[in-house]
């Protein structure tokens, strides 16, 4: 059986951006049926699409919580995710209009929040993605 794939951004040099990188070797403990793939929005995102579907895990600025984003036209309006997260709206956006993404989770961490409480919170959300 295939593992359920999640691609991982940040850029684990940068403190602010980390987070989620930080989270992989955790969350490959607790959850071995997911393959957490870390990622770069340079690299190319329409080989990671399957079924036309795509999860993303990453962190993001202006939010309280951990949360879904399911609306991409969020990432281009709301301005509040992190640098990377430029080249990965747009490319996202092209990839729904040209028709190869038709669904996409993206799991998004507030900067600000402790890993410990990032593991707790993003591990909750999995095993509810999950079930």
């Amino acid at each position: 059986m295939k593992k359920n794939k999640i691609l991982v951004f940040g850029n684990i040099l940068v403190e602010k951006d980390n987070l989620a990188l930080k989270l992989i070797p955790k969350l490959k403990e607790e959850f071995s049926n997911i393959e957490f793939k870390e990622f770069d929005a340079t690299e190319n995102l329409e080989a990671e699409i399957e079924n036309g579907k795509l999860m993303i895990l990453d962190v993001a600025e202006g939010i309280e919580n951990v949360e879904i984003i399911k609306n991409i036209k969020k990432l281009a309006t709301n301005k509040i995710y992190g640098v990377h997260d430029f080249d990965l709206a747009y490319n996202l956006k092209l990839l729904e209009k040209i028709g190869k993404l038709k669904k996409v989770k993206i799991i998004a961490i507030p900067f600000n929040m402790d890993e410990e409480e990032a593991f707790d919170k993003v591990k909750d959300v999995l095993m509810h993605i999950n079930s």
